[in-house]
């Protein structure tokens, strides 16, 4: 009675819904290219929408983050689903005089959740199609270099996971939205070189800082825009009723989860209701004369 289900791809159905339908709301999650199209299509009738597109995650990782949580909360969030979340860290920034530390311990939390062998893990997934295997072994072929993991098979839509070293901003995996179990890994030295790197891609639909400073804390969250976060974890806002979940510029617009959804749902409809048994002549025309009179009840 409430619910129909149209199968097929996204990017197809969901504009040819809209010629087809009059909708009183549209909400969307998925790609930013197809996020656009449903947003010009609603624009033409004044359609609200919801859209929740995803983007480039960053999480950092200060010198002073506990790295054993760290990489363990890291692995988690990124390969939970192989890697197929949109609030999955898309990539890592570490500080300079951690990385060392912090790849190894990457390496060994993905060996401690998935095995020597994710192929055989019933704890890891697959790849959802061949069409999103190809993309990401693309990504695996130009860019960076494989620092752990890399396998594949793609009569199996398996992926493992798998670290990169040595990308960069203008590196083609550093330019889409991975979503996938590719995690690349870039050092930083200075905040400021950090920032400049997240910046240039849209604003993040999810941002995940590792410190325990609060100091370190307030200087990210004051200069980094973005739809939701942890502190010390990742992905776990997601599933918290409490607080509303959503992207901000290139990651999305609006919000929801919980009273959130009611509201993104809901219209409210304003309406004043007012007695009829006291009708003062004072508040209609003609007004002349009754200026004064108004004053002296103000007095």
């Amino acid at each position: 009675e409430y619910i129909h289900v149209v199968e097929g791809e996204g990017s197809k159905v969901v504009p040819s819904l809209m010629e087809s339908f009059r909708f009183d709301h549209v909400f969307y999650t998925g790609s930013g290219n197809v996020g656009k199209s449903i947003y010009q299509a609603a624009a033409k009738d004044l359609i609200p929408v919801t859209l929740e597109l995803g983007g480039k995650s960053p999480a950092i990782v200060e010198a002073d983050a506990d790295i054993k949580t760290t990489a363990r909360r890291i692995v988690l969030g990124k390969f939970v689903n192989a890697g197929q979340t949109c609030v999955a860290p898309d990539y890592i920034l570490v500080h300079e005089s951690v990385k060392e530390k912090f790849l190894s311990a990457l390496i060994k939390c993905t060996e401690e959740f998935f095995g020597k062998n994710p192929a055989e893990s019933a704890e890891y997934g697959k790849i959802i199609n061949e069409k999103r295997f190809d993309s990401l072994l693309a990504y695996l072929n130009t860019s960076g270099k494989i620092y752990f993991g890399g396998e594949h098979n793609r009569e199996k839509l398996f992926i493992a996971p798998t670290i990169i070293t040595g990308v960069s901003m203008q590196d083609k995996i550093m330019k889409e939205e991975i979503f996938g179990p590719l995690l690349p890994v870039i050092q930083f030295k200075e905040r400021e070189e950090a920032l400049a790197m997240i910046r240039e891609n849209d604003k993040p639909l999810s941002f995940y800082l590792f410190s325990d400073k609060n100091e370190s804390i307030r200087w990210w969250m004051d200069r980094v825009s973005f739809g939701g976060g942890c502190v010390n974890n990742t992905i776990w806002h997601l599933a918290n009723p409490n607080i509303p979940f959503g992207g901000v510029g290139g990651s999305g617009i609006g919000k929801y989860h919980g009273k959130y959804s009611f509201e993104t749902f809901t219209h409210a409809k304003a309406v004043m209701k007012t007695p009829v048994w006291f009708d003062p002549n004072l508040k209609y025309p003609p007004f002349k004369g009754k200026l004064k009179l108004l004053k002296k009840f103000i007095k």
